[in-house]
């Protein structure tokens, strides 16, 4: 699955638009990483417990993404992006959305 945040693939015609597709999932912050955020904050410097959790959070709001469009029979997705909104305190969603397409190879 070819996955792009351009609204076209270098090589590629788009020759189907099947629609928007979307991937989210929400996040909690646990109290282990919270304590170790705090102590981060008073030193200074990259909190990499709460980097690593949001990337994780964008990968499988991708994959989720991915698989929509996947059912819809595409083989691309373009104009990908990204959302994030708080929905409680010490929770996050992140949603990844996009066109899913089907492409061929420009002869």
């Amino acid at each position: 699955m070819i996955v792009v945040t351009n609204d076209s693939i270098a090589g590629k015609k788009i020759t189907t638009s099947l629609g928007l597709v979307k991937g989210n999932t929400i996040r909690a912050r646990n109290i282990g990483r919270d304590l170790l955020a705090m102590f981060k904050n008073l030193i200074g410097g990259e909190i990499e417990e709460y980097t690593k959790l949001i990337a994780e959070s964008r990968e499988q709001a991708i994959d989720r993404m991915v698989k929509e469009a996947e059912a819809l029979g595409a083989n691309a997705v373009i104009g990908v992006r990204f959302a994030t909104s708080y929905i409680m305190a010490n929770a996050a969603e992140i949603l990844a959305y996009g066109t899913a397409v089907k492409v061929e190879n420009i002869s």
